[in-house]
């Protein structure tokens, strides 16, 4: 066999070595991007399993306040009112006072003009000089016939007729002289006075109007009087902080037109008892009114400080509590990072923080607004929530200038 010539074996050689070099190219880049693929597939599922674990905020309880206080509505109103209504008919004749004006116990207001009460009277006293006339006239007639009885001239029953017609007569003018003093009141009663020192709050009459005797709805009230100091106001505490509440203890009364700045008031008495339909307690509150710039019928709000701690247990904000049909329960991130789903009893409600008494520890890291999915034993990555700033205030009003 002839040998190849050396230049062709060297490009053989080089062709070999061409080939080869491609194929571990192609093996390196086969390689890569294997080894890419993989690690983009364990880096998604990394992430997959990571975003599968839910994220929650959390909290931890604080010890509920010893002391606390509530806030209820309420309407001033006068420590005494009343509405004057006529107690005869008839025609107004005149008013004295009106809206805005004090007045005084026994002060005549208005006066009433009755003279169908006045015709009734003067029919009263002639009936009554009637049947004095005939008093007399049974009296005499019976001491005749009592002295004929002696003589035997007439008989005992004649007698016994004659007493009779003269204790008719007596009892005759004793019923004249009831209805008399009947119809005097009735003609008294013209005179509207009024019942207590106070100042007139509504005037439903005018002069010539048709006055109707009584109350109710079918008769038209012709003042309405309220005494203005003290003012008293009438809460209804409900039955869980009724024992709370002492007479005699402070009370801070808030008007929103003398810019929330506390009133003080006292407790002057409390019904001492709950009141089966309301389930409440009904307190009352008096307030000094020595100036008169509070005005009876105005809105108010009463904070009552309540005495005593309850059952002393922790507060946590209502956000943490799910609601179910065996009662409110709270989710707990465990140290291993899963979901424990606790059961608590419920305290006092503090407007923006509620009472638990049992079923967590201080030490617990609650979950905020926990889903109605969140299930027991439920791996979840916790954050402990910021602690709330206490709120900056406002900037201040621009000062007028005083210039138009």
């Amino acid at each position: 066999m002839t040998a190849l010539p050396s230049s062709s074996h060297r490009a053989v050689r080089r062709t070999v070595h061409i080939g080869l070099a491609v194929l571990l190219l192609l093996a390196g880049g086969a390689s890569v991007r294997t080894y890419l693929h993989l690690a983009q597939a364990r880096q998604l599922s990394d992430e997959t399993q990571a975003q599968a674990v839910r994220s929650v905020l959390t909290t931890r309880a604080r010890p509920a306040p010893a002391q606390r206080s509530i806030t209820l509505p309420a309407t001033l109103r006068g420590s005494t009112e009343a509405a004057v209504y006529a107690r005869t008919s008839g025609y107004l004749q005149r008013w004295l006072r009106d809206i805005g004006e004090p007045v005084r116990k026994g002060e005549l207001l208005a006066v009433i003009d009755t003279p169908e009460v006045d015709q009734d009277l003067a029919q009263a006293l002639a009936s009554r000089e009637q049947i004095k006339a005939r008093l007399a006239l049974t009296a005499s007639s019976l001491g005749r016939w009592e002295g004929l009885r002696e003589r035997d001239a007439v008989s005992q029953q004649e007698l016994d007729e004659r007493r009779a017609a003269h204790q008719q007569a007596t009892a005759d003018l004793a019923a004249a002289d009831a209805q008399i003093r009947r119809l005097q009141q009735l003609q008294g009663f013209s005179r509207i006075t009024a019942p207590f020192d106070g100042v007139v709050v509504r005037r439903e009459i005018d002069t010539g109007a048709l006055v109707s005797a009584g109350s109710g709805t079918a008769t038209r009230e012709l003042f309405y009087i309220a005494r203005t100091d003290p003012l008293k106001l009438t809460v209804a505490v409900p039955q869980n902080y009724a024992g709370g509440v002492r007479v005699g203890q402070q009370v801070d009364v808030r008007l929103v037109e003398q810019g929330g700045k506390p009133i003080q008031g006292t407790v002057a008495r409390t019904a001492g008892a709950i009141d089966a339909a309301t389930r409440s307690m009904q307190v009352e509150v008096v307030l000094p009114n020595r100036d008169g710039r509070l005005l009876p019928g105005a809105y108010a709000e009463v904070s009552v400080p309540l005495k005593g701690g309850g059952a002393g247990g922790l507060s946590l904000p209502p956000q943490v509590l799910q609601f179910r049909q065996d009662g409110p329960r709270v989710a707990v991130v465990t140290e291993s990072g899963t979901i424990d789903l606790r059961t608590v009893k419920l305290g006092r409600d503090f407007g923006r923080s509620i009472e638990v008494v049992s079923g967590i520890s201080p030490q617990d890291a609650v979950v905020l607004n926990p889903p109605d999915a969140l299930e027991q034993g439920e791996a979840v990555r916790a954050k402990e929530a910021p602690a709330e700033s206490p709120a900056k205030p406002g900037p201040a009003p621009a000062k007028p200038t005083g210039k138009a």
